[in-house]
């Protein structure tokens, strides 16, 4: 625009000082101004809609959808500023420990826990071995629950084709590969549950009292020798590099905003499922819920009390935030054969 003010001046200027050679030139000039000022706006919006473009196409992830850019998970449940891994700088508030101390009856008080995760983070990692998000990854992961369904299902394959497979408590591989598959990446316990792994696997701890800290500070060193409500490991093998620790306040906010503070607390299967939304780009979920006969039976074990229920856990609520998922196609459900029988 600076340049056709230029040529316009020029052009009168020429005009009152040769009128008889100029009144072609002012005609030209004015074509002239014209087209540079379209030139100039047609430039303008194409480089405009170029970046904007861009900005649309540049995803979180490689998946067809990424579900670290959903915004609406389930009416908005998810909320990602919650960290679900504990970390040496992250810190609980009161509020937060005063409703966690209350799942198992906690009678130390806060500044006994602060010491206590002080002390866990001089032996294990400050950071939780996250695998970050990136616009040419596309971050699988398989949540294996040990639902009865799996019997007969036949998913192993496929779920070992995930880069993170995600099981839980007593969950066993050996002799049902065909059904569960083999691989796995991280494991989920607390320590009435917790089992030997393997040096390339992640222990997930899920913490229920300060108890379970000092548990594993010592079933990874020198041995723990209280005592709990179920016996426990006094020795666990795990490596000290690869070990995680579920945030409090992220259990907080599972069975607050997730559950409706429906039953006491999330069951751990349900847990591991919300800590897959959040650090997974594409979930898939196998081995939930009951049997045909409304039992919680587990894979491995031929069930005899056929009353089994969830206890303390709103199971039959959480399988169906489960089911909500999968019809909203924020994760894709492998219920299993006996589910379908």
């Amino acid at each position: 625009l600076y340049f056709a003010d230029y040529i316009t001046t020029h052009s009168v200027c020429r005009l009152v000082m040769f009128p008889g050679r100029t009144s072609r030139m002012i005609s030209k000039s004015k074509v002239l101004v014209f087209l540079l000022f379209f030139t100039g706006i047609g430039v303008y919006f194409k480089t405009g809609y170029q970046l904007t473009h861009y900005a649309v196409d540049q995803k979180l992830c490689a998946c067809i959808k990424c579900l670290s850019e959903d915004k609406q998970l389930l009416l908005d449940r998810s909320n990602r500023s919650v960290q679900p891994f504990l970390t040496a700088n992250l810190n609980l508030s009161q509020n937060e420990f005063n409703w966690w101390k209350d799942l198992q009856a906690e009678s130390r008080s806060f500044r006994v826990y602060e010491t206590t995760v002080a002390n866990l983070f001089q032996i294990f990692p400050k950071n939780p071995d996250v695998i970050q998000p990136k616009y040419d990854h596309c971050r699988t992961c398989a949540v294996v629950g040990n639902s009865g369904n799996l019997r007969r299902s036949h998913y192993g394959p496929l779920i070992d084709l995930h880069e993170v497979v995600i099981r839980m408590n007593t969950g066993i591989t050996r002799g049902f590969e065909k059904d569960v598959g083999n691989k796995t990446t991280h494991h989920v316990m607390y320590p009435e549950s917790a089992v030997d792994l393997d040096d390339n696997t992640h222990f997930v701890l899920f913490p229920f009292k300060i108890q379970d800290f000092e548990w594993l500070i010592n079933a990874s060193t020198t041995g723990f020798t209280g005592r709990s409500y179920m016996p426990v490991k006094s020795k666990i093998k795990t490596n000290k590099d690869l070990v995680m620790v579920v945030n409090p306040a992220f259990m907080k906010y599972v069975h607050e905003v997730w559950l409706g503070n429906k039953g006491r607390y999330p069951s751990t299967g349900f847990m591991a499922l919300i800590l897959a939304l959040h650090i997974c780009d594409e979930v898939n979920v196998f081995g939930y819920g009951a049997d045909s006969d409304g039992n919680w039976s587990h894979y491995w074990e031929i069930l005899t009390n056929k009353r089994l229920r969830t206890g303390v856990h709103p199971g039959n609520y959480e399988y169906n935030i489960i089911q909500q998922l999968a019809q909203q196609q924020k994760i894709k459900f492998y219920e299993g054969l006996m589910k379908k029988m």
